[in-house]
């Protein structure tokens, strides 16, 4: 039954004898007989052909990267070579067996000479039980069997889920947290005394929204958006953020920790990637010779002036957002619907929100062309330096792509649109959005609730249901002719192994990217998570409880829809680890930017503890943010508009409020202006300073290794030592 076992099946369409494609499919495979390949060749409406290497391949791979303190010296002892080692080695032989022509597998691909190259789904205990254990929806709270995963798919695969695995256990922590500073959000909605205060100005007149048909309106008017802004921004969301920045750090030491127990019961603690690399090289060819390690400055220089100018254009498209908000709310505010009128800037960010998810879509692919292209022009060593530059650039792009809107809603939105009477305008014709007179936080809120729901439950349904389709599809095709075949007595002793290499074939294609995929995805969401979490308390929830879901899709994905991985050895993320700390850092610095910049905590703070009544009057009794919105808002005399804009009139009075702290006489900025101003400054070096010290210690008081991973490491060295001994004490003796 083992020699009906093949490491690897090969596809190609059924060529004309003698073409170009039939002579280079020929030499390939001459090429893999010389190495001992054996090849089996079945017909269909394709051709396949299965290669299963000779064992001496393996044995030559074992005694190169023999370990001295596990594995015997002899190199007549062999082991049973793992499945996924087998597959893993036949992988880089195909990849770089050269044909006379000098071609290798990946070239007669481009060239249509083959199709497809997979390693097969086999018929085992260990299938089954992963398809029936863990890729199960019924199975959704039990623990991963990681060693099985790493059994079948590898230790990249099995690395994989492990730290989402711990990445989602640690969240439902942070879930709780959020959860709860969201529910006393809710409960002060209605005791806000700055609610109450915006409720009840009935008499308290606004500057219109937009130019021409825009009324003035009651600050009252807006009770309900106050009241849903004061929801969020609360001291409770100040501590919440403090605790994300600690939670980022402690959560990528437990990971180190635990990553360091799991790849230390592997035996892969101390593993060396370039000796693996030189080793399959040196099998695969005896005279091969290493590439040498090279550093240009000059190609380093372009390609760092080619990720500026990409990340330039991101920025340009979060700039063609913004425009599209200020036409959007100069339509709706100039539209016939009451409601469209009334909430037009809501119904522009809403929308803007969802033109934003398009545009990431979009982007996804674009920033991938480009990440690709820059790596080939670097030139990197190996496979696995390629891997790291090219996650470096995407995640950089990703970035920006999914984050420069946010960061001009958070820190750019109604900071930069002038007074009234003097309005910064696009293209000179349309005004810049203001804040509404609660603070800019909601429109951050909403635009991130849109962006998180919509990526978490668009993105995961195609993901899934588009192979899930095709497979379908692909099933229901082949039934047929199965059927008609099992008319024709002579189909009837089918060779066993055309039907499993044909529901193999048909399954979804897997490359080298597809689970670098569900790391990006995984770490954009860590981002969404940690760096504008003040601004919104839900996202640790709505990522634990999409996480859950994510570690199944994946799992079911792998096991029944896509062909079998080619197989990664590893003993860590690799640089994922380096872009989550870099995230870990951001997110200090977005938090803190949130809480002194976006939300009106640190006014409010000023008001209360130097301008307020129970200072200035020594009042007790009366609630310290009494008259706080009557003190944020300016005042403006109607006679100073700019003459081509033709605001409604007005209700009483000569004066209409805007919120900013601006003189009456001339409209420049009052004390409490720069007093508030001051005051961000130094609460923002303040908290950076204070959550970054917090994460030093957290990361110094928690260990990267456990204790029980080194003494064991100490027992190995000194049980080799006291061996080595015992050889050398016997030949003194008789000197």
């Amino acid at each position: 039954q083992d020699e009906e076992k093949w490491d690897f099946v090969l596809v190609s369409n059924i060529h004309e004898v003698g073409s170009e494609k039939e002579i280079k499919r020929k030499k390939f495979l001459d090429e893999l007989s010389k190495k001992g390949f054996a090849i089996k060749k079945i017909e269909d409406k394709k051709l396949f052909y299965g290669v299963r290497a000779p064992n001496q391949i393996f044995q030559k791979y074992q005694w190169l990267l023999r370990n001295s303190n596990s594995r015997p010296q002899n190199p007549d002892v062999h082991h049973d070579i793992p499945a996924t080692t087998r597959i893993r080695i036949v992988n880089f032989i195909l990849q770089n067996t050269v044909t006379p022509d000098f071609e290798k597998l990946h070239d007669l691909m481009k060239k249509k000479v083959f199709e497809a190259a997979f390693p097969l789904h086999e018929k085992e205990e260990l299938t089954e039980f992963l398809r029936h254990k863990w890729a199960r929806w019924r199975d959704i709270f039990r623990q991963q069997p990681i060693e099985k995963i790493r059994c079948y798919f590898g230790e990249k695969v099995a690395l994989y889920f492990a730290w989402l695995g711990w990445y989602t256990y640690l969240l439902g922590v942070a879930a709780v947290v959020g959860l709860v500073v969201f529910v006393a959000g809710i409960t002060i909605f209605s005791s806000s005394q700055v609610s109450k205060e915006i409720c009840e100005a009935n008499d308290t007149i606004m500057c219109p929204l937009c130019d021409q048909k825009c009324p003035f309106w009651l600050l009252s008017d807006t009770c309900t958006y106050a009241k849903v802004t004061h929801m969020i921004d609360n001291e409770g969301t100040v501590l919440f953020a403090m605790f994300m920045a600690i939670w980022a750090t402690v959560f990528l030491e437990l990971w180190k920790r635990h990553r360091a127990t799991v790849v230390t019961d592997w035996d892969l603690y101390r593993w060396d990637e370039d000796e693996e690399e030189l080793a399959m090289e040196l099998i695969n060819n005896l005279q091969h010779e290493p590439r040498r390690y090279q550093h240009s400055y000059f190609r380093s220089t372009i390609i760092l002036l080619l990720v500026l100018v990409m990340i330039a254009v991101l920025i340009g498209i979060a700039h063609a957002l913004v425009i599209y908000r200020v036409i959007a709310t100069a339509f709706f505010t100039q539209s016939n619907s009451e409601f469209l009128r009334e909430q037009a800037n809501t119904m522009a960010v809403m929308t803007g929100a969802v033109l934003h998810y398009i545009t990431i879509v979009i982007m996804n692919k674009v920033n991938r062309r480009v990440a690709l292209y820059l790596c080939d022009l670097e030139k990197p060593r190996t496979f696995s330096q390629r891997e790291n530059n090219f996650t470096v650039k995407i995640f950089t792009f990703q970035f920006f792509t999914n984050f420069s809107s946010l960061i001009y809603i958070a820190f750019f939105l109604g900071r930069i649109n002038g007074h009234p009477g003097n309005y910064m305008r696009v293209a000179g014709r349309w005004r810049l959005e203001e804040c509404h007179p609660s603070g800019c936080i909601t429109d951050l809120f909403i635009q991130m609730a849109i962006i998180m729901l919509l990526k978490q439950t668009i993105s995961n349904v195609m993901e899934y249901l588009i192979p899930w389709i095709e497979h379908k599809l692909c099933k229901k095709q082949q039934r047929p002719k199965k059927r008609s075949m099992m008319l024709g007595e002579e189909e009837e002793a089918e060779d066993p192994c055309k039907s499993h290499w044909l529901s193999n074939y048909e399954l979804k294609e897997v490359n080298i990217f597809s689970l670098f995929d569900e790391f990006l995805e995984m770490v954009i969401q860590y981002s969404f998570t940690t760096i504008f979490v003040a601004a919104f308390p839900l996202a640790p929830l709505l990522a634990f409880c999409n996480n859950i879901f994510e570690i199944h899709l994946d799992a079911s994905k792998m096991m029944r829809l896509y062909r079998r991985m080619v197989p990664r050895k590893a003993n860590d993320i690799g640089i994922w680890l380096q872009v989550l700390e870099a995230v870990g850092i951001l997110a200090v610095i977005g938090n803190g930017l949130v809480i002194a910049i976006t939300s009106d905590f640190i006014p409010m703070q000023v008001y209360k503890y130097t301008y307020s009544p129970c200072m200035t009057e020594n009042i007790t009794g009366v609630d310290c943010l009494t008259g706080y919105i009557n003190h944020s808002l300016s005042v403006f005399r109607i006679q100073d508009f700019e003459p081509y804009t033709k605001p409604g009139l007005a209700l009483t009075g000569l004066c209409c409020r805007y919120r900013d702290y601006r003189n009456t006489k001339d409209y420049s900025y009052t004390v409490q202006f720069w007093h508030i101003f001051a005051a961000r400054l130094a609460f923002l070096i303040l908290f950076e300073h204070v959550a970054l010290c917090v994460k030093v210690i957290a990361a110094w008081y928690i260990p990267d290794v456990p204790q029980s991973v080194k003494n064991k490491f100490l027992d190995r060295k000194h049980s080799n030592l006291h061996k080595g001994l015992r050889w050398v004490m016997p030949h003194k003796g008789p000197g």
